[in-house]
């Protein structure tokens, strides 16, 4: 087994500055990726090259991440929060016009507006009394207009989960699981003031000199659970629980962490100690898609991401994805895309 495939880990090296949004803050962080890397315990013949991967890994530490991540407040014992978007649009114009992460999650009410919000590349058009749910780590942007009217609703994973249950909620929801891809709906006005007496709710416990977690976290379940069912009214149906989500589930959260360095199903099967035609079975029920298929997707996500987003070379985006050599970078885009990554980048942004 090569050394890239004993990766299970990554460490995040944060540099912070702060923002105010009303009387609340949030931390922007500039991830780095860092040399903690675990020594091989079996020889590799491709030892020299990997080494020279590992090289450059520890020079991209001196890199500033391109897509900047925003984090919730570190100080705030509560970590949920209800933004008007008057007041983020307007304190906030430089950083939310420009592509960035989040590690928390978003729920936007819009109303009297239509705005196109862009969530990794895909172009939201608004229409009024629009729920828009993000989740944590997708990367997207406001409308260069900034006609925003609503509110948004953000919370972190920590704030919401407290058992096994809210962890099984929160990844298996339709409302932020991407395996839906439909992170959209509309809904009738009357309807959406179910949401902003919710959330109003929300605000004013939070503004209680001793403010409950409990009642927050019943709040904000009921918001989701409301959600969910105005969703399924306009036909988006749930994923089937069992086995087969369980195992695809499990299978997006290792890819998450470590598409960069594991490219390979059987890696991935042994570490869920499955094999890998029953997590393709898994994959292929809940998505119609294979395990392959699925890291292909997430690579070549973040490798659009980095190159229409950042300033970094050929060579350094192919580098921090993983590949020994650019030109093998470029042949993978290439296969998968019919585009050379400098074709992509200069279609993308002419």
């Amino acid at each position: 087994m090569s050394l890239t495939t004993k990766i299970f880990g990554l460490l995040i090296i944060c540099a912070t500055t702060q923002t105010v949004v009303g009387q609340e803050s949030i931390q922007f962080i500039n991830g780095g990726l860092t040399d903690a890397l675990e020594k091989s315990k079996t020889e590799n013949k491709h030892q020299s090259k990997q080494k020279s991967q590992f090289s450059f890994a520890r020079h991209k530490l001196k890199l500033m991440e391109e897509i900047k991540k925003y984090k919730f407040k570190q100080n705030a014992r509560l970590k949920v929060e209800v933004v008007p978007l008057k007041t983020l649009t307007t304190v906030n114009r430089t950083h939310l016009v420009t592509p960035h992460r989040t590690d928390f999650y978003h729920v936007f009410m819009f109303e009297d507006c239509m705005p196109t919000h862009l969530v990794d590349f895909n172009p939201i058009k608004i229409k009024p009394y629009t729920l828009l749910f993000i989740d944590k780590d997708r990367v997207h942007q406001f409308d260069q207009l900034l006609n925003y009217e609503g509110r948004v609703l953000i919370f972190t994973e920590d704030f919401f989960i407290a058992n096994h249950s809210d962890t099984t909620f929160l990844r298996s929801s339709i409302l932020f699981n991407d395996l839906t891809d439909k992170p959209n709906f509309q809904i009738a006005k009357e309807d959406f003031a179910r949401f902003i007496s919710i959330s109003n709710s929300i605000d004013e416990e939070l503004k209680m000199p001793e403010s409950e977690y409990d009642i927050l976290k019943n709040h904000l379940h009921n918001f989701l659970l409301l959600a969910e069912r105005e969703k399924r009214k306009q036909g988006y149906s749930e994923i089937k629980k069992g086995p087969d989500l369980d195992y695809t589930l499990l299978f997006r959260d290792q890819l998450e962490q470590q598409f960069k360095y594991i490219k390979n199903v059987s890696v991935y099967a042994a570490s869920m100690n499955v094999s890998e035609r029953r997590l393709a079975n898994a994959t292929s029920k809940v998505l119609d898609k294979t395990p392959k298929e699925m890291i292909n997707e997430r690579v070549l996500l973040e490798a659009k991401r980095l190159l229409v987003h950042g300033n970094q070379s050929i060579k350094e985006i192919g580098f921090q994805l993983g590949f020994d050599e650019p030109t093998n970078f470029i042949k993978y885009f290439r296969k998968h895309t019919q585009k050379t990554p400098v074709e992509f980048r200069e279609s993308f942004l002419s």
